[in-house]
């Protein structure tokens, strides 16, 4: 199907939006899909609530939309909302119609509540909602012709006009050529070329200490296109989610907030609920409303956590609506139906990222961004629960759209570079990669979380410098791993975040700064955008003065 090194489309990423783009476009191209570990291990794959869609009779588009802005504080892009919102429910019918099984009632779809909306619009399948979409978009895959899609294939960096010599440094405007890809069982490095380049690699949570994300989330995509000149926009907006599980043996299980939907509360320790007085929504606020009220009972208690309580909820009824969740606690002793579960934020959910349109645009010529890589504006300042799946969904089908008239209007592809290592050695020891990897996350879990301040991410910016500036000659000196590109990632992601947040002068949805802790009128329209400058340092932000 594809000669080697080469596709019509090359597309970074196997969750939701990648593969939905893939069965897209496979009618008209020759689509190649690279994962960096296995085709399954992806934020999709973990996702358990569900995707939100009007589809009862007593909700409307107009109610989804401004649940949408009201959870984005103001800064949404109401035309992104608009088209999201009303393709929703063709998107969901076409995933039932290629095998999900979502659960039914006797008026049709099952729907669930979480936080944030004001009418019972989640579509799910049980408790493990992402597991039944990609299973079922992996066979399709799986089964067309011109579809491949190879497992342990670490993108490292996008293949650029400007860095292929004379024919680069005439052109007026850079492009995207593909990307240099690392076999990880070889260790190999070699370019794969394409007319068409779409990142769908997902999120950033390992930036953070404590994360419910996979181990593969370490913002490759947002990292490879900022390198590459594309423009990334409002990183300041990080979602913690607010109930992880607190447990040694189960660090990034996350408890879906389809169980607050379904009406359990969170109490301190001492068995005292917090949120009515919180918010009028108490337990169902958004989601970073309830994320600083744990953060704040937990502080102010010394608590190393809080109580998720469902143990009033009839227990047959708990067990059929979450039994992936009921499952794995029974596994580590707890009962949901019966037993108060130890619950902590964590991050989650990257709500900016590769500025792109809804239908993958970047201001980069032949790169494209699809899911949570991609900022366009439908989040704004905090995501409505269930809206991410949606996105993906929406954007894959627009961004087909997109990429066929590019594919009609590009034939020719340049001839690459050899991925060069001469020179390069073995590393001695992995202590000191470890170290770096624990001292960047750590950094970013302790003064650029739920609650930040200007002495915080001042310190957190001088600090990223330094440990960017030593992965940085690790990276040139030594003989690449895959551990090596995914903790530079990782720390410029983590370097972008800071940048992000040092800009905005105010506090809105997921970014409160205690130096800055309300809303400011001349940041209430205002994005921040970076983007890497032709000279100076890779990192932005070091030793910059709030």
């Amino acid at each position: 199907m594809t000669r080697g090194g080469t596709a019509d489309v090359l597309v970074l990423g196997s969750g939701i939006g990648g593969l939905m783009l893939a069965l897209r476009l496979a009618e008209h191209a020759r689509v190649l899909v690279l994962t960096k570990k296995r085709a399954d291990d992806t934020n999709t794959n973990q996702a358990q609530g569900g995707i939100a869609a009007v589809f009862d009779g007593h909700d409307s588009f107009a109610r989804h939309e401004a649940d949408t802005v009201r959870a984005g504080a103001g800064l949404c892009a109401r035309d992104v909302v608009r088209a999201v919102v009303r393709e929703a429910p063709e998107r969901v019918r076409e995933l039932a119609a290629l095998g999900v099984g979502f659960n039914r009632s006797r008026r049709g779809f099952e729907l669930g509540r979480e936080g944030g909306h004001t009418r019972r619009r989640i579509v799910h399948a049980s408790d493990f909602t992402g597991r039944a979409i990609e299973h079922a978009l992996l066979e399709h895959v799986a089964a067309h012709p011109n579809v491949e899609l190879r497992e342990d294939q670490l993108a490292v960096d996008l293949i650029l006009d400007s860095r292929l010599g004379p024919r680069g440094r005439g052109a007026r405007r850079d492009a995207c050529w593909g990307a240099y890809v690392m076999d990880r069982a070889t260790r190999r490095i070699r370019p794969v070329t394409a007319r068409a380049t779409v990142l769908a690699t997902g999120g950033s949570g390992k930036v953070y200490l404590y994360t419910t994300n996979p181990d593969v989330a370490t913002g490759d995509g947002l990292a490879m296109a900022y390198r590459a000149g594309a423009s990334v926009e409002s990183l300041e907006f990080v979602q913690f989610h607010p109930t992880c599980l607190y447990h040694p043996l189960a660090r990034t299980f996350l408890i879906s907030e389809a169980v607050r939907g379904e009406g359990a509360v969170l109490r301190t320790l001492d068995g005292t609920r917090f949120m009515p007085r919180v918010h009028r929504l108490a337990e169902l606020a958004p989601r970073d409303i309830v994320a600083r009220a744990i953060d704040r009972e937990m502080k102010r208690r010394g608590e190393p956590h809080v109580w998720l309580d469902l143990t009033h909820v009839p227990a047959a009824h708990v067990r059929r609506r979450f039994p992936n969740i009921a499952a794995r606690l029974r596994d580590l002793g707890l009962d949901l139906a019966r037993d108060p579960i130890p619950v902590v934020p964590a991050a989650h959910y990257m709500c900016g990222g590769v500025k792109a349109t809804l239908s993958g645009r970047t201001d980069l010529d032949g790169l494209h961004a699809v899911g949570e890589v991609a900022c366009t504006g439908l989040h704004g300042a905090n995501r409505l629960a269930s809206n991410s799946l949606l996105e993906a969904l929406v954007g894959a089908h627009r961004t087909a759209d997109q990429v066929r008239r590019r594919l009609a209007s590009v034939r020719e592809v340049p001839r690459p570079h050899a991925w060069r290592s001469a020179g390069t050695r073995p590393p001695r020891e992995a202590a000191v990669s470890d170290h770096h990897w624990d001292s960047v996350r750590r950094v970013m879990w302790d003064l650029v979380g739920i609650v930040r301040s200007d002495e915080r991410l001042s310190f957190a910016a001088r600090r990223l410098a330094l440990l960017s500036h030593e992965i940085e000659r690790d990276y040139e000196r030594l003989r690449l791993s895959p551990d090596l590109v995914e903790l530079r990632n990782i720390a410029l992601v983590g370097s972008l975040i800071v940048a992000c947040a040092m800009r905005r002068r105010e506090s809105r949805g997921l970014h409160f700064n205690l130096d800055h802790p309300t809303r400011a009128a001349a940041w209430a329209h205002r994005r921040v955008v970076l983007r890497r400058p032709r000279r100076g340092p890779l990192v932005p932000g070091s030793g910059v003065r709030l």
